[in-house]
């Protein structure tokens, strides 16, 4: 067959690591048959937007972007969050060819079916074993559950992706094995709910390899532990549970590093939030994990300005964030989504005060995490390299989830390439980055 009768679809991916995933998997689907990824949209036949529809900016964008496929191409079909809301796209876009809700991979596949048949051919539809994936060859994420059973009131997640659905263990391990084998050196755990995982089977027993296995985070822990390269864990609640994954963390089996959304500390808002723990168990939390495992790396995220959040609330959250010394933060001044129950509660904070918190819990931050990266001078660790410029190697600790975490520099030293892992001596560091020499 020539490559003038092959077909090209554009795909533009916004949102979270878990949308990037459902991207990957529909690009996997079309190469599979046959389509080639075009990186234009005048070198489309037809465009994918995959929507996020978690807050209004983000709403926003995705309908910007689906506006400007159209502009550009004026074929388009739109998946993703802000697709659950299908009246908001084509009340905006009535143009759109489709619309499907998110992790709808087969609908997209139908929608492109009907739109822009294409002829098979064994020779094009060719693959390689780890499909097509969005990110850089040495890392990828490893999406182990969809939906979520949480009932948070700033969230509108499970109502656009549904209860928590977990994906059979051997499935999950049978994909981590092909891309370790692919060359990922770092797989990232993702889903709505980490901790959850296997919680909607009972833990049923899967079979891996013919093995038994139970479908829990644990066992999976140990089994995605046996590949050999980084595994990191994100969007872990902090359940009890998760008490039993330290131990494989201090055993350097799995990376010492969580992601955990604790979003406040004040227990009325907390309530408010709905949000399980609170600030007086998270903290014993975390004096536990530590204990087991000192090495560990914890990353948080927060809000600002919830509804009913008084200047007393937030001091309880100030001084939280100084007695929990988190290593890495992210804060976000509360945004009201459409068709979240938070927005009917009283007693909405003003956007500058919310934003005016949210600067003010970031400079407390700052300091913490300048001791916390300055107290590493002096240490030697392991490094995965992400870039070679032309100042010298750029990488990531342990302690450093691509994109959201900080970089480890180490300058005029240009024999590596994205993969490797190199051992090093931090040499210096400031708020969020660290910078170091190769040891001989």
């Amino acid at each position: 067959m020539s490559t003038s009768t092959l077909k090209n679809i554009g795909f533009v991916s916004l949102g979270c690591p878990k949308a990037l995933v459902d991207s990957e998997q529909i690009l996997t689907r079309l190469r599979a048959e046959g389509y080639l990824i075009s990186p234009s949209y005048e070198g489309a036949d037809l465009v994918v937007v995959n929507t996020c529809g978690f807050i209004d900016a983000a709403v926003a964008e995705s309908l910007e972007a689906i506006g400007e496929a159209l502009s550009e191409n004026g074929k388009v079909i739109v998946t993703g969050c802000l697709g659950a809301r299908a009246d908001v796209i084509r009340e905006a876009h009535p143009q759109v060819l489709a619309v499907t809700g998110p992790h709808a991979t087969d609908e997209v596949l139908q929608h492109v079916h009907a739109h822009l048949p294409q002829p098979h051919d064994p020779f094009t539809s060719l693959l390689p074993p780890q499909g097509v994936k969005l990110t850089p060859q040495h890392f990828a994420y490893l999406k182990i559950s969809e939906g979520c059973n949480h009932s948070c009131t700033f969230c509108i997640i499970p109502s656009l992706r549904g209860p928590l659905v977990s994906r059979p263990i051997g499935d999950v391990l049978q994909e981590a094995r092909t891309l370790a084998e692919s060359g990922v050196r770092e797989l990232l755990v993702i889903s709505q709910d980490t901790s959850a995982y296997g919680v909607d089977l009972k833990y049923r027993t899967g079979f891996v390899g013919g093995r038994p296995l139970r479908t829990r985070l644990r066992e999976l822990c140990e089994a995605l532990a046996e590949l050999g390269i980084w595994v990191r864990l994100h969007y872990v609640y902090p359940y009890p549970s998760v008490d039993a994954l330290l131990p494989l963390m201090a055993e350097g089996r799995i990376l010492p590093y969580l992601d955990v959304p604790f979003q406040h500390a004040s227990a009325r808002i907390l309530a408010a939030m709905k949000r399980p723990a609170s600030a007086e168990n998270n903290l014993e939390r975390l004096r536990t994990w530590r204990a087991i495992c000192p090495e560990l790396t914890v990353r948080s995220t927060f809000i600002t300005g919830f509804p009913g959040e008084s200047e007393a609330d937030f001091a309880e959250l100030l001084a939280f964030i100084a007695e929990a010394q988190l290593d890495r933060v992210g804060c976000f001044a509360y945004s009201p989504v459409d068709g979240a129950t938070a927005n009917a509660l009283p007693d909405a904070v003003p956007e500058e005060v919310r934003e005016e918190r949210r600067q003010r819990l970031m400079e407390l931050q700052e300091d913490i995490s300048a001791d916390l990266l300055a107290a590493k001078i002096g240490r030697e660790i392991d490094v995965l390299v992400d870039e070679v410029d032309e100042e010298g190697t750029i990488g990531r600790s342990a302690a450093d989830a691509p994109e959201i975490d900080g970089l480890v520099f180490i300058n005029d030293h240009f024999d590596a390439a994205p993969g490797d892992f190199l051992r090093v001596r931090v040499i210096d560091a400031d708020e969020h980055d660290l910078y170091a020499e190769l040891v001989a």
